[in-house]
């Protein structure tokens, strides 16, 4: 079976260069507070550091920004809450499945995870049923968890359906720690509001919806599509019906900023993504976001 860790890992090096992955990382280690520090070595000052991690005495000497690294002296743990239901089997804004895109940035947020010593676990599922893996600081682990998410995302899944694992995750998993939701469209209820007000009191929580790909216009008109989630075809007289496709338009955007409104309510920075191409960026400004709020 092809290791999809090489994959997003090959793939990373294709989008981001040296210096944006640097970013990356950097901003990964930013985002745990109060976590016991040891020095571990100096590095070249690059854009999006901390000021306060500059040593000024050893810039002084060699004549450029020097900042102190260290090393976390005990391990932290990513949480991983994926939507496993068909709706993330459907295509994505940029013509790949949702669930690529969510293994891309599980790949890459997990190995930064890896890379600082910290531990990754999953929470996935739909309806039918929630599952856990839980956390270890290998690679080996990781690749199992991608390959869990790819292999139980299908069409025969079951309707993409959040809020229990959501759940799941709020009463089995009490420590505290980064916990990083990746779903497709999440229309926001009684239930999910809920869940997340005591998520968001346990955790640091990151949000990335994958988004949908266009389903009105002339390129969707011309090709057979289906609805995912009803097991349909889709009405492409949104292609033809104008005023169809502004009501349609206008409940997207109103489940968008019901969504919007929770997460910024609780605090909780959130990406949307549409294509792999868009994954290293989106992420280094989540983390960025996430850390600026803090």
């Amino acid at each position: 079976m092809p290791s999809l860790l090489k994959s997003v890992k090959s793939r990373m090096y294709i989008f981001a260069h040296r210096k944006a992955r640097g970013l990356l990382e950097g901003e990964y280690a930013s985002i745990f507070h109060g976590r016991s520090l040891d020095f571990e070595d100096l590095r070249t000052y690059v854009p999006g550091d901390e000021v306060r991690d500059i040593d000024w005495k050893a810039t002084a000497r060699v004549g450029t920004p020097l900042v102190k690294r260290h090393k976390a002296t005990r391990r932290q743990q990513l949480l991983f809450v994926v939507d496993t239901g068909r709706n993330m089997a459907a295509i994505a804004r940029g013509g790949e499945t949702k669930k690529d895109i969510a293994v891309m940035a599980m790949g890459i947020l997990g190995s930064l995870a890896l890379n600082h010593g910290d531990q990754v676990a999953l929470v996935h599922g739909d309806p039918r049923g929630t599952h856990a893996l839980p956390a270890q600081g290998t690679e080996r682990h990781l690749e199992g968890l991608l390959q869990r998410v790819d292999a139980a995302a299908t069409l025969g899944a079951g309707e993409s359906r959040l809020a229990g694992q959501l759940e799941y995750a709020a009463a089995r998993f009490k420590r505290r720690m980064l916990l990083v939701v990746l779903a497709d469209e999440v229309a926001v209820d009684a239930r999910i509001t809920k869940v997340m007000r005591r998520l968001a009191a346990q955790h640091e929580i990151l949000w990335v919806q994958i988004d949908d790909a266009e389903l009105a216009g002339a390129e969707a008109a011309a090709r057979a599509s289906y609805d995912v989630a009803g097991m349909g075809p889709v009405l492409t007289v949104l292609a033809a019906d104008l005023e169809l496709a502004r009501d349609y338009a206008r409940d997207a955007a109103a489940r968008a900023e019901a969504l919007t409104g929770l997460l910024v309510s609780r605090g909780i920075a959130m990406a949307r993504i549409g294509h792999t191409g868009q994954v290293v960026q989106s992420l280094f400004a989540l983390l960025e976001r996430h850390r600026r709020a803090q």
